[in-house]
This record gives C-alpha cells, sequence and structure tokens, in this order.
C-alpha cells in the first residue's frame, strides 16, 4: 500500500497542474479515466463505503489505481475518508455535498447507456423513471441516500 500511496502522491503532483479554464477539461482533469466514475457510483448507487468494498466491483479495478482514485477525489473534497469506529484499520469513504451533487450526471450517463447500449443493465422501468420526470427521480434517490438505500444494491 505504501507504493499506492507513493504512486498516488506523484500522480496528483501531475493532474494539479490545469491546462486551461475550459470547464470540460476541468471536469476531465478529475473524471477523465475510465475508473473514477464508478467509484462515484458504487458510492452513490450501490451503497459502498470501503476500499475492499470497491476493489470487488464487478469491473476488477486494479488496486494501484483504486487507491489514486480515492486519493484524487480525497483531495478534490469529492469524498471523504475516516477511519471505521468498528475496525481502525479500515477507512470508510463518504460522498461530500460536493460528490453528491454528482448524481444528475450519473443519471444522463445511465439514460444514455438504457437508449444506446442494448447490453446494459439498467432496468426498463429505472430508465423510464429517469426518463419521464428526471427531478422526481432525482429526489427519490437523494431522500432514499439518507436511509441509506440504494438504488442499485
Amino acid at each position: 500500500m505504501r507504493n499506492a500511496s507513493k504512486f498516488a502522491n506523484i500522480f496528483m503532483a501531475v493532474k494539479k497542474e490545469r491546462r486551461s479554464d475550459c470547464p470540460i477539461s476541468y471536469v476531465l482533469d478529475i473524471f477523465g479515466d475510465k475508473w473514477t466514475f464508478l467509484v462515484i457510483r458504487d458510492l452513490l448507487l450501490k451503497g459502498k463505503k470501503t476500499y475492499g468494498e470497491f476493489a470487488n466491483s464487478d469491473e476488477k479495478i486494479a488496486t494501484n489505481i483504486l487507491a489514486s482514485r480515492l486519493v484524487l477525489l480525497e483531495e478534490e473534497n469529492i469524498i471523504s475518508k475516516e477511519k471505521d469506529p468498528e475496525k481502525g484499520s479500515r477507512f470508510i469513504y463518504r460522498l461530500t455535498k460536493k460528490g453528491i451533487d454528482l448524481l444528475p450526471v450519473l443519471i444522463e450517463m445511465m439514460k444514455w447507456s438504457a437508449v444506446y447500449d442494448p447490453d446494459t443493465r439498467v432496468p426498463k422501468a429505472t430508465a423510464e423513471k429517469a426518463r419521464i420526470d428526471r427531478d422526481a427521480f432525482l429526489n427519490q434517490i437523494l431522500e432514499d441516500l439518507k436511509k441509506n438505500k440504494y438504488l442499485l444494491a
């Protein structure tokens, strides 16, 4: 894990330099890889909270990549990290308000996939709810989050 932290620190030093003030470029500096939004998805829609839970996701993210993504998200204040009160050697990750504010982006990505990916796992009823009344759908997800209920759990 020590090497993963060194890698993450080197990675972060490189990532901190902005290419421009373009808002799309800013987003891509944080989320412009195939793993970061999956970590956000797991937190927001699947209720995963620990490193081990993320590592066991279907996509099988490499541990060094996972470690660097978690460091990046924490440094960008998208997630927070605290020691697990039940198991002191483990950390619990939670979305900050900035992270929760990504919910509409994830829902739009899900809706797009439901239209263009014939093999998507998005249930048709879920995609339809998001399409018909997006705001009500988002509000329901946010209310469920307060009760530790997750859309894809």
